[in-house]
This record gives structure tokens, sequence and C-alpha cells, in this order.
């Protein structure tokens, strides 16, 4: 097995788990609103505004935990936060981070990705990749401009984009904001870079699954690219996400050439919001109850012995200005 591949795949897994997600999908029907998300912790305007943005699944302060490993050899971490809301060229952004770090004697892993998105169209703003692979650094910083239908590449000239652009980051909470019923089909058309379009998920089945973070029911989701790589036509990855109206990623799996690769959550805290309310609320069992009111707004920690059990009614709102649904379940 080359462990130098082996590494790498799991940092581009990682990414690509987040980017398989682009676009605003076509359902069967629109999903019901939620209550206004708080962005406590945000200053000035940038708070207020939250006050009265549509609400999320997600808040600020969201932060999960997940292990990395490699068949069942733990190879790494990673952590992906909801850090903040930040005013960004007249319009107030959500600022999600995803890192991924570990490696092996041979070969090291040191990646970050961050992304800026309206609070109220979820358009992507701002997108950045910093990587160190195997000692070499990477810098990726794009520029993303919604009006324009258009994004600029490390100052580079401006390239061709979508209407209603989402990047990496925002492509991955986006689909919390879906429905997901099991049958349903999504075809995607709104990854900022078009090369990437059109993107497909399918739903296909729930579960009740055990990860470090506890037992949850899930809903499992097969995300399909236009790439060679691990989210390809011909691959196997899958995507575990609560069956409640949160849909945090529970856990990650895909089939490589030479193993499989995964991700597991470890620890969720939910933000300060309302979606923390109903993530606690939707505990299914004693011990989870137990363990969100021991953290305040609630978290599931691995060791504490306690899950969540989602409920199987979405509540998640449609983004402001996004089209309504228009591909129909399979």
């Amino acid at each position: 097995m080359n462990r130098r591949g082996t590494v790498r795949a799991g940092a581009a897994f990682a990414c690509l788990a987040a980017s398989a997600f682009a676009g605003r999908a076509g359902a069967a029907q629109n999903a019901p609103a939620i209550p206004t998300a708080s962005a406590a912790g945000a200053g000035g305007a940038a708070a207020d505004a939250a006050d009265t943005a549509p609400a999320f699944p997600f808040s600020v302060g969201e932060h999960l935990t997940y292990d990395v490993k490699f068949g069942i050899v733990h190879v790494g971490s990673g952590t992906l936060e909801v850090a903040g809301v930040e005013p960004l060229r007249g319009r107030d952004a959500f600022h999600t981070v995803f890192r991924i770090k570990g490696g092996t004697i041979f070969y090291h892993v040191n990646d970050t990705l961050e992304s800026w998105f309206d609070t109220r169209t979820m358009a992507s703003l701002r997108f950045a990749q910093h990587l160190d692979e195997g000692g070499k650094v990477r810098e990726r910083d794009y520029e993303i401009y919604p009006d324009r239908a258009n994004f600029v590449l490390n100052r580079k000239p401006p390239q061709p984009s979508v209407p209603d652009p989402l990047d990496d980051g925002s492509f991955l909470y986006f689909v919390r904001t879906l429905p997901l019923n099991v049958g349903d089909t999504y075809t995607f058309n709104k990854y900022f870079n078009p090369k990437a379009n059109p993107v497909t998920i399918r739903v296909l089945r729930r579960e009740r699954i055990q990860v470090p973070a506890g037992t949850f029911n899930a809903v499992v989701v097969q995300p399909i690219i236009k790439t060679s790589g691990i989210f390809s036509e011909h691959g196997e990855a899958q995507v575990w996400f609560s069956d409640d109206s949160s849909h945090i990623v529970l856990q990650m799996k895909s089939k490589l050439s030479f193993g499989s690769l995964d991700l597991y959550l470890r620890d969720y805290q939910p933000g300060r919001g309302p979606a923390a309310n109903r993530v606690a609320e939707a505990a299914g069992d004693t011990g989870a109850r137990a363990a969100h009111a021991a953290h305040g707004a609630g978290s599931a920690r691995a060791g504490g012995g306690a899950g969540i059990e989602g409920d199987s009614t979405p509540t998640a709102a449609r983004p402001s200005g996004a089209p309504p649904p228009s591909t129909s379940p399979r």
C-alpha cells in the first residue's frame, strides 16, 4: 500500500466530502420554515442582521470533531465549525472552518478550508484553502462575486461562475437544509466553478448507527460528482446525516482502490441558537438529554455513552432567493 497516497487521500476525502454538495437541489416538496437562528457573540450590525436572517439547522458556535481512519487504523482527526458571522463586502456572512490533521511517519497532512457565505441566501462570497501535505504548502484564495457571476483565484483574472454560487464549505451546510427523504434524487448546478457541475445526491435509506459520539438514527446519502476521485460515478462513497432537523454529518465512508477511508463523529457541540435547542429536544434517550444539559447548549461526547436520536420531520428553511424545487424524487 502506498502510505503517501493513503494519507493524502484522507485529506482529499475530507475536502471532497464538503465539495460534493454543490448548488440547490430539486425535491418533491419545500421544507417548512424553522425559527430564526441566533448569532450570539457576533458584534454590531452583523449580530442585528443575523437576528432577522432566514434560519438554518446550524448556528454560530457549532463544532464537530471527527476521527479519520484508513480501515481500522486511526490516521488523523478533523473539525468542522461555524466560527462566527462577519461583514464582507456589504453583506453579513457565516464564517465556517474545516480542519484535518494527521499522517504517518512518512507523510503528514495539515489542511484548513475556510468559507464565507451570505447569512440570508447562502451564496458564497469567499473561499480559502490552506494545504500543507507532505511538506508541500499551497494557498488558494477565492473571491466569489454572486452579482457578477464570476470568481477570482489568487488575484488572477476573473473566471466565469454561476448565479447564487456555493463553495466547498457552504455546500455541506446547504445540504443540511434539505428534507433528505429516502428515494429522493437531487441535481445541483451551482458549484462556483461550473466545470464540476452537475452534482447528484441520492438519498438511499435510513439506518441506526454507532459512532464514537454515540448512537444515532441516520439517513444515508450517496453524492456523485463529475470527478475521477472518491465521489465519482463509479465510486461507493456514502455520507450518514442525523435523521432529524439538524442533519449533522455523523460519518462518511468511501471505498478506494487501496482500501476504505472513513470519518466518524467523535464530539458534537451545538451552536448558540434555536438549532441547538432542536437537537437537544430530538434526543431519544435520557443519556443524550443529560449530555446536552451538562454542556449548556448541549453536546454529544465520546465516552459519555450518549447519542442523539433524531425525529423524522425535517424543518429546514429554503434560503432566501433560492429557486423552488425542480427535480422530482426518483
